[in-house]
């Protein structure tokens, strides 16, 4: 029998009165791409860093064991030095620096103390084409997508002679085709010999790429597939999500009898340019409309314009030279800023809830009554004690699960902080919910949940738009959906007429013609 490369052995991590991981052994066999499933907050970052020495020895309970010895890491760079490198979901690149830089940073190519350029931007060419990038090492990281950047962060463990790679949640912001080659990248890493784990909610991604699973739910290993797709008790999706939650979800969506009214928002001609390249048109005369107790789909691939759509009609915070109507009930409306556009009606989730949507050091309470502080205060003074009962009440009508209001939503699990930013925005009573990639980065059972909430929104008469890089999602929860393709919308599909098929073909019409 193969001996295993690394035993996590009755691992435990306690933050406070929190017990996060309780107990969790697990082993990884050499060369494997071995698969951490579990809800969010299950303990699945949390593992990996105290495998990476985030969490030094000392501040866990439980033993290491990796290629026969027990290890102690003090810091990132002791388990580093013994090739166990980890890229967070959350890259760590410095966006103003060079490919090249970023992939020394820390390491850099010298002589006598002085960077050897040379060096750097020749060995960073050679870890490029093993990740299959094309771009010179002289390019800026900003310059690049979300898709190449992470393929730089790979290019960076590469360049630690990497053993053991730990990627988090490697695929939650890239599109189908960087995805795919990103997976393609980890099979060939697999044929070289280097042993790797991988966090994902990707549970398709995972059927495809994994040789082993683990799944953890509430700090504990519930179940472990040594097998993925062979043996008496094959691993299915199915399988893996009555583990993650304690119970099957026959249906990934829930079911909605809509009850749909009059037409609420109606957005017409609506043009936006690049903000900095003003000639270059990034909206260009979309037109839709939204009826009340409707929930509406925009469809799109990166960069066709979806979310410089939304966020130009909610207070214009993207682009220049905005032009078009936006009326809500049949009477034109002001949303140039974003104080008029809540005033008017409207309310905008964005995709990056850390940016945008939280202030991840406050607490639960601040973040809930952050966009309507009037509702909570008296002569401009915050009422403390109507601001807790708001945020208790969302806190239980939406289900966050927190050891109190007054926890920092930077501790709470990704769909935790999507309840918060949900509650935020409901707070203001909108007519339209824009919710902006409502699900990414969340497991299972909480995307449910959402999908939960969205059709309580609709039922109450409001009218609601979502954006979603995954088609199933748009097909499951939308009455209607929009196709959107650079800047144009070329079509709208019912929920009877659409397919995955039918909204490929619209999303790429302009494309194809061009």
């Amino acid at each position: 029998m193969t001996e295993p490369i690394l035993r996590m052995q009755d691992i435990g991590k306690t933050f406070g009165p929190v017990r996060a991981l309780g107990g969790v052994t697990m082993d990884v066999l050499p060369g494997e791409i071995h698969a951490i499933c579990g809800e969010n907050g299950a303990g699945k970052s949390t593992l990996m860093n105290v495998l990476s020495g985030l969490y030094p020895y000392g501040t866990y309970e439980g033993e290491i064991v990796y290629e026969g010895r027990e290890m102690r890491f003090k810091s990132l760079r002791d388990s580093e030095a013994e090739g166990i490198v980890i890229i967070h979901q959350e890259l760590g690149l410095s966006p103003y620096l060079s490919i090249g830089e970023n992939i020394f940073l820390g390491n850099e190519r010298s002589k006598m103390g002085v960077i050897d350029w040379a060096a750097t931007n020749g060995e960073a060419k050679e870890l490029l084409q093993r990740v299959g990038l094309r771009e010179r090492p002289e390019t800026r990281v900003m310059d690049i997508g979300v898709g190449k950047q992470q393929l730089v962060e790979i290019a960076k463990a590469l360049s630690k002679n990497v053993k053991l790679l730990i990627l988090d949640e490697p695929t939650a912001a890239l599109n189908d085709e960087d995805s795919a080659h990103l997976l393609s990248l980890m099979r060939t890493l697999k044929s070289e010999g280097v042993t790797q784990i991988i966090i994902s909610h990707k549970l398709n991604e995972l059927m495809a790429i994994a040789d082993s699973i683990t799944v953890i739910r509430d700090g504990s290993v519930v179940e472990s597939m040594d097998n993925v797709t062979t043996g008496e008790n094959p691993a299915s999706e199915s399988r893996i999500i009555r583990s993650m939650v304690g119970r099957p979800l026959d249906n990934r969506f829930p079911d909605r009898d809509p009850h749909i009214g009059e037409e609420l928002l109606r957005v017409e001609e609506w043009t936006v340019h690049h903000p900095e390249d003003t000639e270059r048109m990034v909206v260009d005369d979309a037109s839709l409309n939204v009826r009340s107790g409707e929930v509406v789909g925009i469809a799109g691939l990166m960069g066709a314009g979806r979310t410089e759509l939304a966020m130009s009609m909610f207070g214009h915070q993207y682009g220049s030279k905005i032009s078009g109507r936006v009326y809500l009930r049949g009477e034109l409306i002001d949303t140039t800023t974003v104080p008029k556009a809540v005033a008017n009606g409207l309310a905008y989730v964005s995709e990056d809830r850390k940016k945008y949507g939280l202030n991840l050091i406050a607490e639960i309470r601040h973040n809930v009554s952050g966009a309507a502080l009037k509702k909570v205060s008296r002569a401009g003074v915050i009422d403390k004690p109507k601001e807790d009962g708001v945020a208790r009440d969302y806190r239980d009508k939406m289900r966050i699960r927190s050891s109190s209001i007054q926890q920092r939503v930077g501790n709470l699990s990704g769909g935790n902080q999507q309840k918060v930013v949900l509650s935020k925005w409901m707070f203001t009573d909108p007519d339209v919910l824009i919710l902006d990639e409502p699900t990414r980065g969340i497991d299972v059972g909480a995307k449910y949940e959402i999908y939960q909430i969205i059709n309580e929104l609709a039922a109450s008469g409001r009218g609601v738009i979502v954006i979603s890089s995954e088609l199933p999602e748009l097909l499951g929860i939308c009455d209607r959906i929009y196709a959107l393709s650079e800047g144009r919308i070329t079509g709208q599909l019912s929920r009877e007429e659409a397919t995955q098929e039918s909204l490929m073909e619209l999303m790429t019409l302009e494309a194809a013609r061009a």
